[in-house]
């Protein structure tokens, strides 16, 4: 597990970056944090790092939007808003998830049964008594 500390979305933004332009093919993350925590922001960052310059948002209404003009795709699913796994099955969820882009998956803690055993999983957390912008970021490799 590796934990890195940010103070301003600057800062998480430019994690999400970094870790984007390490991305492979293929990659699956799962994206957890309350709300307002900054999965947007890092998932901005992310984009950036994958070489994707179009404007990036959460896809809360369409369940995952598709970035394909970065040196991979990106798929990025917002499930918070489903109510079975079912509705993941509707879409497809598995041709992205095995795809040749990297699927990045917020709110992916209210399905945890539909990652593969080789998914990183990342946390965002804020403390209110290190500072408003102070997040802390757990990254898991499984």
């Amino acid at each position: 597990m590796l934990i890195v500390e940010t103070n301003s979305a600057y800062e998480t933004f430019e994690l999400g970056k970094r870790l984007g332009s390490e991305a492979k093919a293929g990659e699956i993350i799962c994206l957890n944090g309350d709300l307002a925590v900054g999965k947007t922001v890092f998932t901005q960052g992310f984009a950036s790092g994958l070489g994707i310059t179009e404007p990036i948002s959460s896809p809360t209404f369409t369940i995952v939007q598709e970035y394909t003009k970065g040196r991979l795709p990106l798929y990025h699913f917002d499930i918070y808003r489903l109510s079975d796994i079912s509705e993941l099955d509707e879409i497809g969820y598995e041709e992205y998830f095995f795809s040749d882009g990297v699927c990045l998956v917020e709110w992916g803690n209210l399905f945890p049964e539909i990652f593969p055993e080789q998914t990183t999983y990342i946390t965002i957390k804020k403390k209110m008594e290190k500072g408003f912008d102070y997040r802390k970021i757990e990254i898991v490799n499984k």
